[in-house]
């Protein structure tokens, strides 16, 4: 059982807290910090194995999803995009752009006698996102709607062979990954496509026709950006709300504080509350982690599931009171003050910065206003992030 959750809204009570690195057959579950980064760091051993990336046939695609690819493919994506998710390039090309969308989504807000925050959040992380993209040639929320239903897929486990899914699940999910696909290829991504293909611009399909990535290529790519801006930027702004709000003291350093102050909580939010709970690799050449006295030889066919809601809470790593919120907090050497919330080693997630700034952006206008929460979000679970999700979280906002 998870201990106390403290500080912590999003805990699951039937989430094992212990022990820090442990085997079951072939799976290794890491809960330590540190062995964890082995785990992520051990570059060409680990390939990965989270998000289904193991059920996506080889050879179809000619240029693999920058989230999927592994090794030497996976370097030179992550080089060449890197341009566009560095901390001074975030902050010199999308703070005017993040500053107009938070603007006009807090006025939205204020515009009627209540708002539902998690569907503001929605609009707006999905429109920076389409600019970073360059999903430009469509609404913005009706790009939102098709995003989402790529979430309605079935149940799956990754300990087990074929996920766990029946026949008829599999047929259900690729039903329910297919048609929302065509659509988002029709309406989104092929009239993106076209526009760069006349005038190129400085975003992220541009640069995938400039390396020759087909068509469907991009599409994925699209998808696979598209989506992690969307999810993960939304659920956090709703969480990084609702501890604000529900803590008045949180709330007044919030908006007293310089921009460093303000992305150093939220940094400590998004450390206690990782809106991705776990990350999976397969071991594809064996190597041996060590946590304190323990140690664990990791052979080829393993799935080693790095529990991130719990390396995030590693006391070794993060400091006392890892279940508080302690802007600022002293952690271990090396030791991102997100904890491992973006992932670490060749998979790391360059949208850190991005996201930040995103939240600071909105949240920061937000809570300037005056804002009552009329009914707490209910939080849910999803599989394919493993993570949580905020829904019908009601504001009142003047």
């Amino acid at each position: 059982m998870e201990p106390d959750p403290g500080r912590r809204k999003a805990h699951r009570p039937d989430e094992a807290s212990g022990p820090r690195i442990e085997r079951r057959g072939r799976t290794v579950r890491v809960r330590s910090l540190d062995a964890a980064k082995q785990v992520l760091r051990a570059r060409h051993r680990t390939t990965q194995a989270g998000f289904t990336a193991e059920a996506i046939p080889q050879g179809v695609l000619k240029h693999h999803p920058i989230l999927m690819s592994d090794g030497p493919l996976h370097d030179q994506q992550r080089t060449k995009v890197a341009r566009f998710f560095a901390p001074t390039v975030v902050r010199e090309r999308y703070t005017d752009l993040m500053d107009d969308c938070a603007e006009r989504t807090v006025a939205e807000a204020a515009s009627g006698p209540q708002c539902r925050l998690d569907d503001l959040a929605l609009f707006y992380s999905v429109e920076v996102t389409a600019q970073v993209v360059g999903l430009t040639g469509s609404g913005v929320r009706a790009m939102a709607h098709r995003l989402v239903t790529f979430f309605n897929q079935p149940p799956f486990d990754l300990d087990q062979p074929g996920l766990g899914r029946t026949r008829r699940q599999w047929m259900q999910a690729a039903v329910n990954g297919l048609v929302p696909l065509v659509r988002f290829y029709v309406a989104d991504v092929r009239p993106a496509i076209r526009a760069r293909r006349r005038t190129p611009s400085d975003d992220v399909i541009s640069h995938l026709i400039a390396e020759g990535y087909s068509n469907r290529d991009i599409l994925v790519e699209s998808v696979t950006y598209g989506t992690a801006g969307m999810v993960t930027t939304r659920e956090f702004i709703c969480m990084a709300a609702w501890h604000l709000l529900d803590d008045d003291a949180l709330k007044q350093r919030f908006l007293t504080g310089d921009q460093e102050e303000r992305l150093a909580l939220l940094n400590e939010i998004i450390r206690l509350e990782p809106v991705v709970g776990h990350l999976y690799r397969r071991v594809q050449e064996a190597f041996t982690i060590r946590d304190r006295d323990t140690e664990i030889e990791l052979a080829a066919g393993d799935l080693v599931d790095v529990c991130v809601r719990h390396t995030n809470t590693d006391a070794d790593a993060v400091g006392p009171q890892p279940r508080d919120l302690c802007p600022g907090r002293t952690t271990g050497r090396g030791v991102d003050a997100a904890g491992l919330t973006f992932g670490d080693g060749a998979h790391r997630c360059p949208g850190q910065p991005l996201a930040l700034l995103e939240a600071d952006a909105l949240l920061v206008r937000l809570l300037s206003r005056e804002v009552r929460i009329v009914r707490e979000p209910t939080i849910g679970w999803d599989d394919l992030i493993e993570g949580y999700v905020l829904r019908d979280f009601v504001l009142e906002v003047r």
